[in-house]
């Protein structure tokens, strides 16, 4: 049986050998055009399909690759931003603190006269109706109470009380709050006070006041609390009846109180004390 199995083979292999060998010779001789023709097309479609098959698989692993590729693109991208906003932001503040300190460093030079002390804005009072802020500087540092506390754009508040190291300062919004002014223009003089929702208003004002809008609000230094010509705020409106001895101007500061950090203290001024001068009962 094995014998036979192996005749077969030797067989089949000579065979096969000379069907090579005849299809080289009549292809030669061009015998087997027709034959040749008939199986071009089914045989071509089928080298396509192969071949289209190993495009995609290559196309796949190609896409696979640029994926990842562009995935860690994105990541570097993001670590980019995320370092260039990091330092836009503190190139930002930078610029916010230069404007801060310019905007002093200009009150400085105006009042040559007057020796301040710079302080940073460490709390804020969330009772609207009291309106103040602390600042860390106090006794230590010659703060005293009743010192003008201001910033570039014009007067903040007053200190109220000092500790060792640190000073509350009641803002002229406070309800309790009253500061002598005057306009800059016609001079006109009254008291600026602070009302409930915040704003200002300039009261005690006499009957046909010459007060516009656009008109500048100084301190006047009467009562000796403050000393002169510090910017309260400008006149937005005025309010004037023909029944009431006195008329009044709504009044807005040109401070943003609740975005401020630095503050000078005014510590060369020293409150003075009009009270000796008052006149005493008779006994």
């Amino acid at each position: 049986m094995i014998r036979r199995r192996s005749t077969n083979r030797v067989t089949l292999l000579i065979l096969s050998v000379l069907l090579c060998i005849a299809l080289i010779f009549f292809s030669g001789t061009g015998a087997l055009s027709g034959l040749e023709s008939l199986l071009e097309q089914p045989l071509g479609a089928l080298a396509g399909v192969v071949n289209g098959a190993g495009r995609t698989v290559e196309t796949l692993t190609t896409g696979q690759r640029s994926y990842e590729e562009l995935a860690d693109y994105t990541a570097s991208l993001e670590t980019q931003l995320a370092r260039i906003t990091s330092e836009l932001v503190a190139l930002r503040e930078i610029g916010a603190d230069y404007q801060r300190l310019a905007d002093l460093v200009n009150y400085v030079s105006q009042a040559q006269d007057q020796e301040v002390l710079a302080a940073d804005v460490i709390a804020r009072d969330t009772i609207l109706s009291l309106r103040t802020l602390v600042v860390n500087r106090g006794v230590r540092d010659g703060v005293r109470v009743g010192m003008p506390v201001v910033t570039g754009q014009g007067l903040v508040g007053r200190v109220i009380n000092v500790s060792a190291n640190a000073a509350r300062v009641q803002l002229i919004t406070s309800e309790f709050s009253s500061v002598s002014a005057r306009t800059q223009i016609n001079r006109v003089e009254g008291a600026v006070v602070g009302l409930a929702s915040g704003a200002l208003r300039m009261t005690l004002l006499p009957q046909g006041a010459q007060v516009q809008v656009g008109d500048l609000v100084l301190t006047s230094g009467i009562g000796g609390n403050l000393p002169p010509d510090i910017v309260i705020g400008q006149v937005t409106s005025t309010r004037q009846f023909q029944s009431d001895i006195e008329q009044s101007a709504e009044v807005r500061s040109l401070i943003d109180f609740d975005r401020l950090e630095i503050v000078l203290i005014v510590t060369s001024f020293e409150p003075v004390d009009l009270s000796v001068f008052e006149p005493t009962p008779a006994p």
